[in-house]
């Protein structure tokens, strides 16, 4: 499978197609326990026929896949995708560039991370009251498609002595 690549400045993206990503999904559904020509074949029928419901594998049907199922849920997934970019934005003015919901300063991330630590809808309303049930649950959805690039932000004070202690006399001043 070779991605398609765009490039946008110095920046090189590599997209795949729905095709491509609808085999993914049958991959990762069990298609994977075939052998490697196998799913070579089944890939390349995907792509050649993209809107075929069952690829038959061997002559007379003796292994079927049926695609039909994938693409639907894969399709329900994509809306999701959409409807979450679609509520979410990121502005370099805004917080640095932090995916935030549109019109508030919540932090999407800030929101996953809560609802992966267990936190439930309801603690989430009663704290952000500007949010609603659904922003909530494509937060993570968000984060997963999404996720924080680059290197984690450097904290050199964290851990480490410091590096100079000053003490001061609590008695009367000295004379030289």
């Amino acid at each position: 499978m070779r991605p398609r690549r765009l490039r946008t400045g110095r920046t090189v993206e590599r997209r795949l197609s729905r095709e491509q990503v609808l085999y993914l999904r049958l991959e990762a559904k069990g298609v994977q326990l075939l052998p490697m020509s196998a799913r070579r074949e089944i890939a390349r029928r995907i792509e050649a026929d993209p809107q075929a419901d069952v690829v038959f594998l061997a002559e007379g049907g003796a292994v079927l896949i049926e695609v039909k199922a994938a693409r639907e849920e894969l399709e329900q997934e994509l809306e999701r995708l959409e409807r979450a970019q679609s509520l979410i934005g990121r502005d370099p003015e805004i917080m640095g560039g932090t995916p935030i919901y549109r019109g508030t300063r919540i932090p999407v991330e800030l929101v996953a991370d809560m609802l992966e630590q267990g936190a439930s809808f309801e603690e989430i309303l009663e704290g952000y009251p500007s949010l609603d049930k659904e922003r909530i649950a494509l937060a993570q959805l968000y984060v997963r498609a999404f996720p924080r690039r680059g290197r984690p932000a450097a904290r050199p004070w964290a851990k480490q002595k410091p590096i100079h202690t000053t003490f001061h006399r609590t008695g009367p001043a000295r004379r030289t």
